[in-house]
């Protein structure tokens, strides 16, 4: 158990500081960080120079070569009118003209319905609604676009779940042969091609491939034996707007929590390890590509993963445990003596940087703000209303005290805080429920 001391010394920190508001301002200002963009080179440049001196360490970096990608154009026609769309990230582009196929509006365009419509999919574009991604149930436009490829879709179209003009992002194929052009609209867009399924469309995307790099951050605080813990978030966002919530809330709590507990971590019987994963957006290829990449005994001293994703934009925070064993009594167990609790959801979701730590049997959970909170600002996410405005200094500033009490219990304890997965467990566990 953590020193009440300590843990007064570490929570006042933060709550006695100001740095993590200008902190946060300072990566909004750097715009949505889109990887490949200048906006997201300048967020790297300002994480390693604040991150080497919240830390008192050298800040490592680790390039990860990648199929890059520059979002053009593009829009939907039919009956004479026209919606603007946003291509989805990697999304080939149409030939010129575009593509020309009937739309089959599948309402949640879930696989189960997809599966259901039979040959209608074949050769139209499929019209989906896009989730509120932190709720119980949700399943991620990911497996929705999967579904229709395999299904032999010609093309995919997802809908904002959220009113207000507001397109929605993300990113979907893998630059690879075989994908779908697919793009993002906004609710009222989907709301008219709704009513115009089984009629013929126009869909128009566009994009330019190109190999890139992009810099994953590390900086490592050394404790008394060769274990770590990792405190990750990631850089990456995307272009429609600043990506506060997502995720310039997690990279400002990383920074504040490696300031604040600096001094204490030498004296545990492990170490911490900030882990600023990029292209988390295409798929989590940041963390895929380093923890594929680290021997094996690296891998080994990775004891837990703690990962910060939206940790603002509602009050309060949900542990994403995805079932893992033991996870949900080390939660009760770091936080009790600060009088804390945290709310649990066991479901896998795995549009974090935490399922790869998970599928290397590395036990891991995310922490996120306004789990089945739906009409919270956690509605926003990739959409242009992600925006600095949606988050307060005090959530800020809530989920860093919570993230460092579970940091420094996972140090402190004297054997591994939560139990490493064997093959099976961690296949279970990274399984997406039905």
């Amino acid at each position: 158990m953590l020193e009440r001391a300590m843990i007064e010394r570490v929570l006042g920190r933060i709550w006695a500081g100001t740095r993590i508001a200008d902190d946060f301002s300072a990566i909004c200002a750097t715009g949505g960080r889109f990887s490949g963009t200048e906006s997201e080179r300048r967020a790297v440049e300002w994480l390693a120079v604040r991150l080497a001196e919240a830390s008192g360490q050298a800040v490592q970096r680790e390039t990860i070569p990648y199929r890059g990608w520059t979002r053009g154009l593009s829009c939907v026609r039919a009956g004479g009118r026209e919606w603007p769309a946003t291509a989805l990230g990697r999304s080939p582009s149409t030939p010129e003209g575009g593509l020309t196929a009937k739309l089959l509006d599948l309402g949640r365009c879930t696989p189960a319905q997809i599966a259901a419509a039979g040959a209608a999919v074949r050769g139209a574009i499929l019209l989906a609604r896009h989730e509120y991604m932190l709720g119980t149930g949700h399943m991620h436009r990911r497996r929705k676009y999967e579904a229709a490829r395999e299904a032999g879709a010609a093309g995919f179209l997802i809908a904002c779940h959220e009113p207000g003009l507001l397109p929605v992002t993300g990113s979907a194929g893998d630059g690879m042969p075989g994908n779908l052009p697919c793009a993002g609209i906004s609710a009222e867009a989907g709301a008219a091609l709704a009513a115009l399924s089984g009629q013929t469309i126009t869909m128009v995307t566009n994009g330019v491939f190109e190999d890139r790099g992009a810099d994953n951050l590390f900086a490592t605080i050394a404790g008394q034996g060769t274990e770590l813990v990792v405190l990750s978030a990631h850089i990456d966002g995307h272009d429609l707007a600043q990506s506060a919530i997502d995720n310039a809330s997690g990279l400002a709590c990383v920074i504040a929590i490696m300031e604040a507990i600096r001094d204490e971590v030498p004296g545990l019987a492990r170490g911490v390890q900030a882990a600023l994963f990029n292209i988390e957006e295409w798929a989590l290829l940041g963390s895929a590509a380093h923890l594929a990449q680290l021997p094996e005994a690296e891998r080994a001293r990775r004891v837990l993963n703690v990962n910060l994703d939206s940790l603002a934009g509602a009050e309060g925070l949900t542990a994403l445990t995805s079932g893992v064993p033991g996870m949900a009594a080390f939660l009760r167990a770091a936080l009790a003596p600060a009088g804390l609790h945290l709310p649990v959801a066991e479901p896998f979701f795995g549009n974090s940087d935490h399922a790869n730590f998970l599928r290397h049997g590395i036990p891991a959970l995310r922490l996120a703000a306004g789990y089945d909170m739906p009409d919270s600002n956690l509605k926003y996410l990739l959409t242009p209303a992600d925006t600095a405005d949606k988050v307060t200094g005090q959530q800020l500033k809530y989920a860093a005290g919570v993230a460092a009490l579970l940091v420094l219990a996972g140090c402190a304890s004297a054997e591994p805080p939560v139990p490493r997965m064997d093959a099976e467990t961690a296949r279970r566990v990274t399984t997406p429920q039905a």
